[in-house]
């Protein structure tokens, strides 16, 4: 991937309790479905697993490959619901020593660069929840290389799945760009400080890339969900805000609040999005 060991580390490695105290119970760190109005984010992120297990067309005697794992919380859920093998590939060490100590059956997990990966035996399905925000980096946009670069990724994807796997892909995405200098101010902080080396795609850029290897079948868009997400977080960190700053001092906290407060402004004003698509392989 385009972001770096080093920048990984710095988004994901602060402290496993760290972000345990303000993630849901299964520490899940991307978007949540609210299909109710009363869901906690705990159900709410259990909706969004079982979506993507769905979208993957996962049965209980198919493996998969999760791309971009994180603390294991997708792949816990899918081994619990069934699978012949659930694998996972994090760049973050920290993240692959909490999935290691859940030891969680058929579950198997390497810390590596997913361009490193390789397997003797394709997957029956893929999912990756938010992971190709590292793709590509902001001085690569730029320079228009974004749809080439998802289109390698799209294409690294195929070489891991059987023809006719179902891939279940969730990104966030870039919409509009806001026009205070407050506002652009406190993206540009959350894209250096807290996700160094990191993009998110805008969809048009997604879909152009998915070509030749997947056929888009289903989409669903998340940005109401990932703002009431995100405000969540920001609610349960601040509940934590004496011990954060009391363990981890006190630029941990204000980054995170800061960081989070953006997120919840981004997709409330339409600057940020989030999707969910159904992707099949061809062949």
């Amino acid at each position: 991937m385009t972001s770096t060991q080093s920048q990984i580390e710095v988004s994901y490695d602060v402290s496993n309790e760290f972000f345990r105290l303000w993630l849901d119970e299964k520490m899940h760190y991307t978007c949540a479905v609210f299909d109710a109005e009363n869901d906690t984010l705990e159900k709410a992120q259990e909706n969004k697993s079982r979506i993507l297990y769905d979208l993957a067309g996962m049965t209980k005697d198919k493996t998969i490959l999760d791309i971009g794992c994180g603390w294991g919380a997708n792949l816990e859920y899918i081994a619990k619901r069934g699978a012949k093998a659930a694998h996972g590939v994090t760049l973050s060490p920290l993240q692959t020593e909490e999935i290691h100590a859940r030891k969680l059956p058929n579950v198997k997990v390497w810390c590596k660069d997913y361009k490193d990966f390789t397997t003797d035996e394709p997957y029956d399905a893929l999912v990756s929840i938010e992971m190709v925000d590292h793709v590509v980096s902001p001085a690569q946009a730029a320079k228009g290389l974004a749809v080439d670069l998802y289109r390698d990724y799209f294409n690294k994807c195929a070489t891991l799945a059987k023809p006719g796997a179902q891939f279940a892909f969730q990104s966030i995405l870039r919409n509009r760009v806001p026009r205070t200098r407050k506002d652009l101010e406190d993206l540009r902080f959350t894209a250096d400080i807290i996700f160094p080396g990191g993009l998110n795609a805008r969809i048009e850029e997604l879909i152009m890339a998915l070509n030749p290897n997947w056929e888009l079948q289903e989409l669903y868009m998340r940005r109401e969900d990932y703002s009431k997400t995100t405000a969540e977080w920001l609610r349960r960190l601040k509940l934590n805000e004496a011990k954060i700053r009391e363990t981890w001092g006190n630029e941990i906290f204000d980054d995170y609040d800061r960081y989070l407060s953006t997120c919840v402004r981004a997709f409330d004003n339409h600057w940020s999005g989030d999707v969910q698509m159904k992707l099949r392989r061809i062949g």
